[in-house]
């Protein structure tokens, strides 16, 4: 009777404290969701339950600047950005995760140093080096700019997680005949899948939310993406602002995030646990 007192005190405790932390993590955004949906002098009323919502300001998102097209720069940087780091972040873990050579260590460290460089510390080199190359005002530049941090993690990553892998299939398929490309395509990327989508899916949300670069070498609104975009929103005077517009644009770019992260949820658990797969 005891334990089961114990048990059930447990059970109560850690489901007051997980309630407690979704209420402090989900409030912010449901509160700015409503606001999305209020217009004039409500939005400054404070209500958890409005009693009229509207779309006024989804639709003077659209309508009073290039949004949709900002939309479509956001996801197509950010799933290049994805691409281009799984394709280079594979072909580097695997011989830094399954051979031992000279200055692997050192690989390695370089590449964690990397990741740690704010952005702000390699604003003017970027900005040089987009200027030379003549993508100012291009999303190719952004996605050269976004490799510089999403390539290190990704390597990262998938190194510690082919670490991990099982070399006995990989034996297996050599003896069987298998070319590098075949261990590449049919062995590693089925283990690796849960791995190669995490890796994916915040390489894509690091590249969806990013605002330094993006404000620096973007001039034009319909070259701008949509933190940019979001940050530009003005109202009808110099001292107004829009919360309407900008909680709706907030909306906009947050639900897409939110649905990959419930789609892929079982994958992100499984790729951050490295070390679950068994021989």
């Amino acid at each position: 009777m005891t334990i089961y007192h114990n048990s059930l005190t447990v059970k109560i405790g850690l489901f007051m404290i997980v309630s407690v932390l979704l209420v402090v993590f989900l409030f912010p955004f449901y509160y700015a969701l409503i606001t999305s949906f209020k217009s004039g002098s409500s939005i400054f009323e404070v209500s958890f339950f409005p009693e009229k919502l509207t779309l006024e300001n989804y639709i003077a998102v659209f309508e009073e600047q290039p949004f949709g097209k900002n939309f479509l720069n956001s996801l197509t940087i950010s799933i290049a950005s994805g691409l281009i780091s799984l394709l280079f972040g594979m072909t580097a873990a695997l011989p830094l995760g399954r051979f031992r050579f000279k200055g692997q260590r050192l690989i390695l460290l370089a590449v964690l140093i990397i990741s740690m460089f704010p952005q702000v510390a390699v604003l003017s080199g970027m900005f040089e080096l987009i200027r030379a190359l003549g993508l100012f005002n291009n999303w190719l530049g952004l996605v050269l700019c976004y490799l510089i941090f999403t390539l290190p993690f990704t390597v990262w990553v998938l190194t510690t997680f082919i670490r991990n892998l099982p070399v006995e299939v990989e034996e297996a398929a050599i003896l069987d005949g298998a070319n590098p490309w075949v261990l590449l395509t049919k062995i590693f990327f089925p283990m690796m899948r849960p791995a190669i989508i995490t890796t994916s899916l915040l390489v894509f949300v690091v590249a969806w939310n990013e605002f330094l670069f993006a404000m620096t070498f973007t001039l034009s609104n319909h070259q701008r993406t949509l933190p940019v975009a979001i940050a530009l929103i003005s109202g009808g005077s110099q001292f107004e602002v829009p919360w309407g517009k900008i909680m709706a644009a907030s909306a906009i770019v947050t639900v897409p995030m939110i649905a990959l992260v419930l789609i892929f949820q079982r994958q992100i658990v499984s790729g951050l646990t490295t070390g679950a797969v068994k021989g």
